[in-house]
């Protein structure tokens, strides 16, 4: 995919960062689209259907952690990377972000070269994902990487991205102790500093959905997937 192929949306209630970060990644060759709240966000998202959502935080009428859990809600959105571009770096509202369904996390102010070497590091990563093997089957589970879907028997499952992915890890070798660092490392990302308890809520909600005998905790280690 070239760099005019690909959309990205940019949301945030200052004019300045919509400027300043719009003419960056325009200069770099992507088409831009922006958003001054969460409720223009998710009706763009839906229409133009971006490739990655740079998504602000604290916004007017809806914020950016509202946005995001509105859009993992579209089926057709659900390929689409989404990170936080905000001021707000305390360790809860990262949490936050990540169990809303983003990718990826961005404290402002950013210098425009690290802004757009992050960019391209999140678009690798959908690049990377769409040459994968596209459909598994574990027992009743198939996992559909195309639409990211799941079937669990005849009942379909849509998941938010990074459960998703958590999922895909886990059930690429069921029977395997997945450390946790190689976890964070394989889903969120090297580039992203997140902690334990992000991935503890994304088991927890995955024991939710798809059943809690599926998933094993080594205490100290890591998780399982069990057929």
């Amino acid at each position: 995919m070239e760099k005019q192929d690909i959309t990205i949306l940019l949301v945030d209630d200052e004019p300045d960062i919509l400027e300043i970060v719009g003419y960056n990644l325009s200069s770099e060759g992507y088409q831009v689209i922006t958003a001054e709240n969460g409720i223009k966000a998710v009706k763009l998202a839906k229409k133009k259907k971006p490739d990655l959502i740079i998504l602000d935080v604290m916004m007017p009428e809806m914020d950016g952690i509202e946005a995001c859990e509105q859009i993992r809600k579209i089926p057709e959105l659900q390929n689409t990377i989404i990170t936080f571009l905000t001021a707000r770096g305390e360790d809860y509202s990262q949490v936050a972000g990540f169990d809303a369904g983003a990718d990826d996390y961005i404290t402002k102010p950013i210098k425009p070269k690290l802004l757009i070497s992050k960019v391209k590091a999140l678009l690798r990563r959908l690049k990377a994902e769409e040459g994968e093997e596209n459909i598994t089957t574990i027992g009743e589970l198939t996992i559909n990487r195309d639409e990211y879907k799941i079937l669990k028997g005849k009942e379909e499952i849509i998941l938010p991205r990074k459960e998703f992915e958590l999922l895909s890890l886990l059930a690429s070798n069921p029977g395997k102790v997945f450390k946790r660092e190689d976890i964070l490392n394989k889903v969120w990302g090297n580039e992203v500093v997140v902690g334990g308890r992000t991935i503890d809520v994304h088991i927890r909600k995955l024991r939710e959905k798809i059943g809690d005998k599926k998933f094993k905790t080594v205490k100290g280690v890591g998780y399982k997937f069990v057929i």
